[in-house]
C-alpha cells in the first residue's frame, strides 16, 4: 500500500526493527523505526504515526514504553493512532487480555517465526483500514439526545403557540362584532338626535328622511363592508392555523416518538479508578441512578476507552498506577470531543491545593471519598443538565 500513512515500529533491537521494517516494506512505504529510548518521545511526536508498532521482548517493557510515552508526551494522547504488539508464544494470553482491555489495538504472534507470515502485514492493513474511517461519533450519544429533546419540545410550543393564536383570533371576532354594533348604536343616536332638534329650519322633514337614508347606507355599504372584509380575513387565519395543524401532525408526531425515545435514553459513564472495590461500589450508589458504567484501571486504558466509548460524564481518580488522574484530565481536554464533556475528579484528600489543581487541569467538579451517594448522583445529574443530558432517573 503506497502512499500509507506513518508507520513507526519502536523496539531496543537494531535487528528487530530491520527485520520488521523489512516484512512491511513490499506492502508499506512510509514505514519508520525508533530504536534508542531516549528519543522515544521525540520520534514518536516527529513522525506522528497512523500505526505504532511495539517489537519488544517482553509485553512488561512495552507496556513501560507506552505508559513513558503518554507521561511525557502532551502530543501522543491527540495523535488518532492504533498500536500494535509483537509477542512471543509464552506471552500470547497476555496479549490478548492487554488487547481485550484497549491498552493495546491488537497482537501479532512474532516470535518464535510462524507460518502465519502474512498477519502482520494484515494487522497493519486492518489498524490502517480502521484508521481511514470515518472519526466515529463527532458528538456524543448523549449531546445527540440533548439536541433531540430541545427538538421535541417544539410540539408543546407550537401547541401552545397554536391554541394562543386561535383565543386571540377568537377576541378579535368578538371585538368585531362589538365595534359592529356600536358603531350601529352611535349612528342610530345620532340620527334621533338630529331628529329631535328643536329649530325645524335646521332640517325640513324630506331632508330627514333623505338623511336616514345616508345613514343606513354608510352602515351597510361603506363601514359594514369594511368590517366584512375584516371578518373574511380572520376566517381565512382560522382556516389556515387549522390546515396547518393538519400537515404538522406527521411531524409532531415524529417528535414526540423522538422525544420517547430520548427519555429512555442512558447517559454514558466513564469510571477510572484502579480499585476494584470502587467500581463494585460505584456500581451499586448508582445503581437505578439511570445511568450506564464503563470502567478503566489506568490513565492508559481510560485514554482508549474516551476513543471508544465517547462518555457523557468522566469519574476520574486522581491517584492511578501509571498516570496521574489530573494529567489525563489535562490531556483529555485537549481532545476536540472532550471538551465539554464534565470530569468529576475522585478524591480522599480534600485539601484547597488539591482542588484548585484539579479545576485548573479541566475537572468540572470534585466528590471526596468515601461517597455520600445523595452528593454523588446530584453532581452527576447537575454536571448532565448543564450539557442538556439527563439521566434516566432525574
Amino acid at each position: 500500500m503506497k502512499g500509507n500513512p506513518p508507520i513507526l515500529v519502536v523496539t531496543p533491537a537494531v535487528a528487530d526493527a530491520e527485520l520488521v521494517a523489512a516484512l512491511l516494506s513490499e506492502e508499506f512505504d512510509s514505514i519508520r523505526v525508533s530504536t534508542k529510548p531516549e528519543f522515544a518521545v521525540s520520534d514518536f511526536e516527529e513522525h506522528r504515526p497512523a500505526v505504532l508498532i511495539l517489537a519488544f521482548d517482553k509485553l512488561e517493557d512495552a507496556q513501560e514504553y507506552h505508559r513513558e510515552l503518554y507521561r511525557l508526551s502532551s502530543v501522543a494522547p491527540t495523535v488518532p493512532h492504533r498500536t500494535l504488539i509483537l509477542c512471543t508464544g509464552s506471552e500470547l494470553w497476555k496479549a490478548y487480555e492487554l488487547c481485550k482491555t484497549a491498552h493495546f489495538d491488537d497482537y501479532i504472534l512474532f516470535w518464535p517465526a510462524t507460518n502465519d507470515a502474512p498477519r502482520l502485514r494484515m494487522a497493519v492493513h486492518n489498524a490502517l483500514r480502521q484508521m481511514r474511517q470515518p472519526p466515529p461519533d463527532t458528538v456524543s450519544a448523549g449531546q445527540l439526545v440533548a439536541c433531540a429533546k430541545q427538538l421535541a419540545t417544539y410540539e408543546v410550543q407550537l401547541d401552545d403557540h397554536a391554541v394562543e393564536s386561535r383565543e386571540r383570533i377568537n377576541l378579535a371576532t368578538r371585538s368585531l362584532s362589538l365595534a359592529e354594533q356600536a358603531i350601529a348604536t352611535e349612528l342610530d343616536g345620532f340620527l334621533h338626535k338630529v331628529r329631535a332638534m328643536p329649530n325645524p329650519r335646521i332640517m325640513a322633514p324630506g331632508d330627514a328622511s333623505d338623511f336616514q337614508r345616508t345613514i343606513e347606507q354608510l352602515k351597510t355599504e361603506a363601514i359594514g363592508r369594511h368590517l366584512a372584509s375584516i371578518r373574511h380575513t380572520m376566517e381565512d387565519v382560522r382556516e389556515w392555523l387549522g390546515s396547518l395543524s393538519l400537515h404538522a401532525g406527521p411531524r409532531i408526531e415524529s417528535a414526540r416518538a423522538l422525544r420517547e425515545l430520548a427519555e429512555k435514553f442512558q447517559p454514558l459513564v466513564l469510571v477510572v479508578d484502579d480499585d476494584e472495590f470502587q467500581h463494585d461500589l460505584l456500581r451499586e450508589l448508582l445503581r437505578g441512578a439511570g445511568l450506564r458504567l464503563v470502567f478503566a484501571t489506568t490513565g492508559l486504558e481510560a485514554t482508549a476507552g474516551l476513543r471508544q466509548y465517547r462518555p457523557d460524564l468522566v469519574l476520574m481518580d486522581i491517584e492511578l498506577p501509571d498516570i496521574s488522574g489530573i494529567d489525563v484530565t489535562r490531556r483529555l481536554r485537549r481532545l476536540p470531543y472532550m471538551t465539554d464533556v464534565p470530569v468529576i475528579m475522585i478524591t480522599g484528600n480534600s485539601e484547597r491545593s488539591v482542588v484548585i489543581e484539579c479545576l485548573k487541569a479541566g475537572a468540572t467538579d470534585f466528590v471526596v471519598k468515601p461517597f455520600d451517594k445523595i452528593n454523588l448522583i446530584a453532581k452527576i445529574n447537575s454536571s448532565l443538565s448543564k450539557l442538556g443530558v439527563e439521566s434516566g432517573n432525574s
